[in-house]
C-alpha cells in the first residue's frame, strides 16, 4: 500500500512538475524551433519570482500565475526597491519598469538599469546588453525565498518535536518527535562519533544537524513542482556559504598536531617536508572546494538530466519518444529523491571528518 502510494505520489509530482516547466515558455502561434538548451537553463538558474502556471497559453487572453518577490536594488539615486511582477513575467529586456528615477530591464535574470537617453536594450554578439550597467542587487528572488521557506519549516518541526518531550513523561518520542529522533541519533552515533570521537563529538553536533536537515530540506523542495524547481542547493552561491561555514570550523579547531601535520610532518626527511608543506597548504582549501562543487553538481547534474529526457518528446516531436521520456525521467527523479537524503549524508560526513582530522590527538 505504501509503495504504491508513493508511486501514485511521485507520478503526479513529476506531471505538474512537467506542466509547470514547459509552460512557462511562450508560444506565439509561429512554429518556432524548441530550444533545449534555453528552457533548461531558465529553470535551473535563480530567479526573481516563482512561476506557478500559465492560462491560456499562446492566446491573447494567456495570463501568468507568480508569486512575485521583492526586488530590491542600490544605484545612484540610492535605495530602489519594487515587486517582480512589475516586469510582466519578460526575461528579455523588453518591459521597461521606471522607479526612483531609474529605468529598468530583466535580462535573463538579471537586473540592469538602462543609460540615460537609451529607450530600449542594445546588445552585443553575445546578447549582452551594451548601453545597460547592472546596479547592486539585493533582491529576494526565488532561492532565497525558498531558503527562508525551509528555514522556517525547520524550526517549526524541532520546535514541535520539543514540546513533545517535554509534555512526554517517559522521555518516549510521540508524533513528529518519533520522525525526528532516529535521524538525529543517527547522525550522532554513525557520523559524529566514529569521525570525531566520543570525547569531542558533541559541540559539533548542532552544526552537523543544522546543515544535514538544512541540505536535505531544500533538496527535497527542489523537486516539488509547486516551487517550480527551486534550485537552492544547486546554486554554488549557497554551497560555497555551507562549504565556507565548514573551513572555518575546521581551521578553528585545528589543535597543534593538526597544524604539525601540516607545516612540518613529524617522521618524514626535511627535503621531503620542504616538498609536501604547499601540496598539505593547497589541501587545506581543496577540502572545501570539493564540498562545493560535489553538492552543486550533483543536485543541478539531476535537474538538468530530467529536463533533457523531457526535451527529447518536444526535439523528436514524436508521440513514440513521449513513453520512453517519460519513463526514464520517472526513474530519474524516483532515484533523484534517494539522492535529496545522500547528498545531504555526504556532506554532513565529510564536514564531521575534517573536524575530526583537525582535532584528532598525536599517537605515540
Amino acid at each position: 500500500m505504501q509503495i504504491t502510494t508513493l508511486r501514485h505520489l511521485v507520478t503526479i509530482l513529476f506531471l505538474l512538475f512537467s506542466i509547470t516547466s514547459f509552460s512557462a515558455e511562450k508560444s506565439d502561434g509561429k512554429d518556432e524551433k524548441f530550444d533545449a538548451k534555453k528552457m533548461i537553463m531558465h529553470h535551473v538558474k535563480d530567479a526573481y519570482g516563482m512561476h506557478i502556471v500559465t492560462l491560456n497559453e499562446g492566446s491573447p487572453e494567456e495570463k501568468h500565475i507568480t508569486l512575485p518577490l521583492p526586488i530590491i536594488l542600490w544605484t545612484d539615486n540610492g535605495l530602489t526597491t519594487f515587486m517582480s511582477s512589475e516586469f510582466h513575467h519578460d526575461y528579455n529586456g523588453e518591459v521597461i519598469v521606471e522607479k526612483n528615477g531609474g529605468r529598468f530591464v530583466n535580462v535573463h535574470e538579471k537586473v540592469y538599469q538602462l543609460e540615460s537617453g537609451a529607450s530600449s536594450v542594445q546588445y552585443d554578439e553575445e546578447h549582452h546588453p551594451t548601453n545597460a550597467a547592472k546596479p547592486l542587487d539585493i533582491s529576494i528572488t526565488r532561492n532565497v525565498f525558498m531558503m527562508w521557506v525551509s528555514i522556517a519549516i525547520l524550526i517549526l518541526i524541532f520546535s514541535a518535536a520539543a514540546r513533545r518531550y517535554k509534555k512526554s513523561t517517559n522521555n518516549l518520542p510521540s508524533g513528529i518527535a518519533s520522525f525526528v529522533e532516529p535521524i538525529v541519533v543517527f547522525v550522532r552515533d554513525e557520523i559524529a562519533r566514529p569521525m570525531i570521537g566520543e570525547t569531542k563529538y558533541k559541540k559539533y553536533m548542532p552544526y552537523l544537524l543544522t546543515v544535514f536537515f538544512f541540505i536535505w530540506i531544500n533538496n527535497i523542495f527542489g523537486l516539488i513542482p509547486i516551487f517550480n524547481g527551486a534550485n537552492l542547493t544547486g546554486n554554488i552561491s549557497f554551497t560555497f556559504v555551507l562549504a565556507l561555514f565548514t573551513f572555518i570550523i575546521t581551521n578553528l579547531s585545528g589543535n597543534r598536531n593538526y597544524w604539525k601535520h601540516i607545516f612540518w610532518m613529524p617522521g618524514v626527511p626535511v627535503p621531503i617536508k620542504i616538498f609536501l608543506i604547499p601540496i598539505e597548504i593547497i589541501g587545506i582549501f581543496t577540502k572545501p572546494i570539493s564540498l562545493m562543487i560535489r553538492l552543486f553538481a550533483n543536485i543541478t547534474a539531476g535537474h538538468i538530466i530530467i529536463l533533457a529526457l523531457m526535451s527529447l518528446i518536444f526535439i523528436f516531436e514524436s508521440v513514440w519518444v513521449s513513453p520512453v521520456s517519460v519513463f526514464f525521467s520517472l526513474f530519474i527523479t524516483l532515484i533523484e529523491i534517494v539522492v535529496t537524503a545522500i547528498q545531504a549524508y555526504i556532506f554532513t560526513i565529510l564536514s564531521a571528518l575534517y573536524f575530526g582530522m583537525a582535532t584528532e590527538e598525536a599517537h605515540h
